[in-house]
């Protein structure tokens, strides 16, 4: 990646054994500058339709960011203190004393993958190489505040500065794209790009489903209160995405099951979810079905499915009143494959124009269901590590679990699904350095010689996800 290293050891994360750790070396060298795929995320397109500096160094790396607010949380740390917006918009505390706050308690990430992030955006991108800490915070928010009034350091420059060739955001199936269609004005359409994720028009346990839907069916001019309306809105509204550059679609679930009922059946469930009388087994049942009905879609527009689950989502109910949704009380549970997508396999998955990139928070699935699936049905590929697990001992529990059972090309190289826009150039980076680990290993082990490692790196880093997403 096209930035600055500062103090930052050009041997971190590589294997203590000298003749390992040179071979890792040697196959980095050849993937460290490649462009930045990154098809899947959550940063925001306002920071790039609008082109504006980055208020202050609070806003930049603390707000956004849940790796950090949760695990402050965990300290006892209010969120008010630390400027985590409510939805009744409490007065803020001034910037530089939530950073303070934040530098006062640094030390708690030591050894976590933010630490690392951290480090890294401070070094490599601001040049800043004072330790995190109380004494220091104003010297570093000082300097952060500073770079930020660049011109070169506003979103679009840093797109360039981190080589990013392509970046997607994501939007929910109501959303105008209006930022979207400042940058597609602009010809930014291409290097920034939306993802369909239809859920706040699929999911009946959500509420005000009824008014949500009949929403759906005014901007698409289909009914969507019948099944069959309903599918054909999806249909027209993923055709207006595409519009705007997406090639996938995002499903969230914290577990799921597929379904393939009758239209009767269909209608039913349907009519039950519009009047609030779904039980809890008809609502999981009518998700399932909605999930066949997204495969279907992709099989006709062969945009790419992304299915994220294993995840209890706002777990904290006090939370999820005081902030909203998706504020970083995320808990992995466990989830099952084989069974619950038998239906959809057997339906859809022998179509050459389908794929599914499977994404969980329960790792125990990894070589029991995740790598046999792979590899065999030729529509599935698996999703890298997600949300506690894109960590540099995730990705190892990762690649000694997946790949002696489904390969290298049944993964889907990388992505970083984050909202702390600074910190993508370092996950991508602790991904590509494990890699490189875990293909020097094999090499000398005498399983692969380095010449096939140097091409398995390459297209773990780079190739396999442009293929993948459709993004040549």
């Amino acid at each position: 990646m096209t930035i600055g290293n500062g103090n930052l050891n050009p041997d971190r994360l590589f294997s203590s054994d000298p003749s390992t750790r040179k071979i890792s070396r040697e196959i980095y060298q050849t993937i460290e500058n490649l462009p930045i795929i990154s098809p899947h995320g959550h940063t925001d397109p306002l920071w790039f339709s609008n082109n504006k500096p980055f208020p202050n160094p609070t806003n930049l790396f603390l707000t956004p960011d849940h790796y950090f607010f949760r695990m402050l949380h965990s300290q006892g740390i209010n969120l008010d203190d630390l400027n985590i917006p409510r939805l009744d918009n409490n007065n803020f505390l001034a910037e530089k004393s939530v950073w303070k706050k934040f530098m006062e308690n640094y030390y708690i990430f030591f050894g976590t993958p933010s630490d690392i992030w951290f480090r890294h955006s401070l070094s490599a991108v601001f040049d800043i190489n004072e330790e995190p800490n109380l004494g220091n915070a104003d010297i570093i928010y000082d300097k952060i505040q500073t770079k930020l009034q660049n011109i070169n350091f506003r979103p679009r420059a840093l797109l360039d500065r981190f080589n990013v060739e392509v970046i997607a955001t994501t939007e929910m199936a109501l959303d105008d794209l209006v930022y979207h269609k400042k940058l597609k004005d602009e010809d930014m359409i291409g290097k920034i790009i939306s993802t369909y994720r239809p859920d706040d028009v699929t999911d009946p346990d959500l509420s005000d489903f009824e008014k949500r839907l009949e929403e759906f069916g005014l901007i698409t001019n289909e009914n969507t209160f019948t099944w069959k309306g309903m599918v054909n809105a999806h249909r027209i509204r993923r055709k207006f995405f595409r519009e705007y550059g997406a090639t996938a679609t995002d499903h969230g679930f914290s577990s799921f099951i597929t379904e393939d009922l009758n239209e009767n059946e269909r209608q039913t469930l349907l009519d039950k979810a519009l009047n609030n009388k779904l039980t809890k087994e008809e609502s999981a049942i009518f998700k399932g079905q909605i999930l066949m009905e997204m495969a279907g879609l992709s099989v006709e527009d062969g945009m790419v499915m992304q299915i994220h689950t294993g995840s209890y989502r706002n777990y904290d109910n006090q939370l999820m009143i005081e902030r909203g949704p998706n504020m970083g009380c995320d808990i992995p549970i466990c989830t099952e494959f084989t069974n619950n997508l038998n239906k959809l396999l057997n339906r859809y998955g022998h179509s050459r124009n389908l794929k599914i990139i499977l994404f969980t928070l329960d790792e125990t699935t990894y070589s029991r269901e995740l790598a046999p699936l792979a590899g065999y049905w030729q529509c599935l590929r698996i999703g890298p590590p997600w949300w506690f697990y894109d960590s540099p001992n995730g990705i190892k529990r990762f690649l000694n679990q997946i790949v002696e059972t489904a390969g290298f090309y049944n993964l889907s190289g990388f992505n970083d699904d984050t909202r702390a826009f600074l910190s993508i150039p370092s996950r991508h980076d602790v991904w590509r350095r494990e890699v490189s680990n875990f293909l020097a290993q094999m090499v000398v082990e005498y399983r692969m010689n380095q010449n096939d490692a140097n091409k398995v790196a390459s297209d773990l880093s780079y190739g396999i996800a442009k293929k993948l997403y459709n993004l040549n």
